[in-house]
């Protein structure tokens, strides 16, 4: 049995996307609460990090085809666990946690959202929950990139493309974390910005190529994609790694080159985001939060990620922590 204080037929606002296509489908409603399968526990949500990138995510149908319209979006949280479902026994009532909820079930722009308790790690202390929010899938998108995928070690030098956004801005601190040599490509007003979180090298891209400017890089992270992927090949020294969050390499994309080419989607990892979380009290990481939005106007913080490319995240905040 379901141990809650909640009624199991209670409802709660959230944000569902009802359509194809962009923000324009979002829509501020009441839907039931969560149920709780096995090793589930329920998260009385308190901020959300938004993903304007989200749109272009394949996640509409499943994988046997089934339509999963309507959906809630929104997959990195900070909130209380306020219950529990039947064996979930690695958090308890009460606990402050964030996470990456799975990109298969519904995320967590609403009031209350069910994750694995498996996948909840506690919220770093230091921080509030709007910006343990912000933290979540892009700092785990940015270890797994960095580490798990290009064996990032310290000495070496690695590249990383929109160095200013969320999944960039981490990518950034923890490479400089990592002890290693930290090239950057942003516009013009995040210059100074990237420099300040410990990038060595920041590189303008509207008035320098960056091939012009960097070579030997072991690694690049690419969260850009398109011609700036594409280009990065010519930077890499022999054996090294070109890893990018955009899309699935093809044979042609990686034949003949002397160096590996990896594609990758996060996935939710409790430990590393417990080791992100005390890096985060240790003052070696800091989230970082451009703008926050009040959960029912969702659809303007989508809008204006989609349009502007905010330094680091977006974030809706669904419980007033004062």
């Amino acid at each position: 049995m379901m141990s809650t204080v909640l009624e199991a037929s209670a409802t709660m606002r959230a944000i569902r996307r009802h359509g194809r296509g962009g923000p324009e489908h979002l829509v501020y409603e009441e839907v039931p609460r969560p149920t709780l399968a096995p090793g589930d526990a329920l998260v009385r949500v308190y901020a959300v990090g938004i993903s304007p990138a989200e749109f272009t995510w394949r996640i509409l149908t499943t994988p046997d085809g089934r339509d999963r319209l309507p959906l809630i979006p929104g997959h990195e949280l900070s909130g209380v666990v306020a219950a529990l479902g039947p064996d979930a026994t690695s958090v308890a009532i009460g606990d402050e946690v964030c996470a990456l909820p799975d990109f298969w079930r519904d995320g967590a722009a609403a009031e209350y959202v069910a994750v694995r308790a498996d996948d909840l790690a506690a919220r770093p202390r230091s921080v509030d929950h709007v910006h343990a929010a912000a933290t979540p899938l892009s700092a785990l998108t940015a270890w797994q990139g960095l580490f798990d995928q290009g064996g990032l070690r310290a000495g070496q030098h690695v590249l990383i493309h929109g160095a200013a956004g969320g999944v960039g801005s981490f990518a950034v601190q923890l490479a400089r974390w990592r002890g290693a040599h930290v090239s950057a490509t942003v516009s013009t007003r995040n210059v100074t910005f990237v420099r300040d979180l410990g990038a060595d090298q920041v590189i303008d891209y509207t008035t320098t190529r960056f091939e012009d400017a960097v070579r030997d890089v072991d690694v690049v992270l690419d969260t850009v994609g398109g011609d700036t992927l594409e280009r990065s090949w010519d930077v890499l020294r022999s054996g090294g790694t070109l890893v990018t969050i955009l899309r699935q390499p093809s044979e042609e994309w990686t034949d003949g080159r002397g160096a590996r080419g990896v594609f990758f989607i996060v996935e939710p990892n409790r430990q590393q985001l417990a080791e992100i979380g005390q890096l985060i009290d240790e003052g070696r990481v800091r989230p970082v939060v451009e703008a926050v939005y009040p959960l029912a106007e969702a659809r303007r913080a989508y809008e204006r990620g989609i349009r502007e490319h905010p330094r680091g995240k977006l974030v809706l905040r669904v419980v007033d922590e004062d």
